[in-house]
């Protein structure tokens, strides 16, 4: 009965870890869609998409929400990737592995808090011209495009998380963890096309957001700091 009891509670534990976890990606993809240079591509990302000035507001927002879902798909993608990677390299390399995350944890922390200053790669220059109109297939292609571009502030936190999926051993929650990402990064582009009188609202809160986005980047420092305890604390 005892050990019944603490197989339930462990399994008890591991879920509100998870959803913890859960929680904390879709909030990653809000703060970096609400990150001081994130705000100033709002109504530039807007206007490419659905053309919010020349179009109606339902049409707009199909656009937008298609859009959204094309960089949900490649998240969900890399999901599978950073579960299977980590999988791979967390058997190979034991604890080493876990000392690479919190590196990489920290040194990602350090760029969002703007101590280290670096840049991040860009797999695609420019995004895909609009030729066809297209209500559906345009955005979506869109946003996999933007999704593998990014944006100097939504990539270290993005990597943050990618971190994360990698260590865990579940395919599915590494999956929902990029994909609840792509939606939280969603909410603010969607309220702007929908209400393009709010993009000036929200400007002006850039200094609530740049505070938010730095106490994210100390957030990552600490767990990188955590692990990395976790690692040497046996032999201390």
């Amino acid at each position: 009965m005892d050990n019944l009891v603490q197989i339930f509670s462990t399994e008890i534990t591991g879920i509100h870890i998870w959803m913890l976890m859960f929680l904390a990606s879709f909030a990653g993809g809000i703060i970096a869609s609400i990150s001081p240079c994130s705000l100033a591509m709002l109504p530039l990302i807007v206007g490419y998409v659905g053309g919010y000035s020349k179009e109606t507001p339902i049409r707009t927002f199909i656009q937008l929400c298609c859009f959204i879902l094309g960089t949900a798909i490649v998240f969900s993608v890399i999901g599978i990737i950073c579960a299977i990677t980590g999988s791979v390299f967390a058997s190979a390399l034991g604890g080493y592995f876990t000392l690479i995350i919190a590196s990489l944890l920290i040194v990602m922390g350090l760029k969002i808090t703007e101590i280290l200053d670096f840049e991040m790669p860009v797999i695609i220059k420019s995004m895909p011209v609009n030729n066809t109109n297209s209500l559906f297939l345009y955005p979506i292609l869109l946003g996999i495009a933007f999704a593998l571009a990014g944006t100097p502030c939504s990539t270290p936190i993005l990597a943050g998380i990618m971190a994360f999926a990698a260590m865990g051993k579940s395919l599915l929650a590494a999956v929902l963890m990029l994909f609840l990402f792509a939606l939280g990064q969603g909410i603010i582009l969607i309220i702007a096309g929908l209400f393009t009188s709010s993009l000036k609202n929200i400007k002006q809160h850039s200094n609530i957001t740049n505070v938010v986005t730095k106490i994210s980047g100390i957030l990552l420092i600490l767990v990188g700091i955590y692990l990395y305890y976790k690692v040497f604390s046996p032999l201390i």
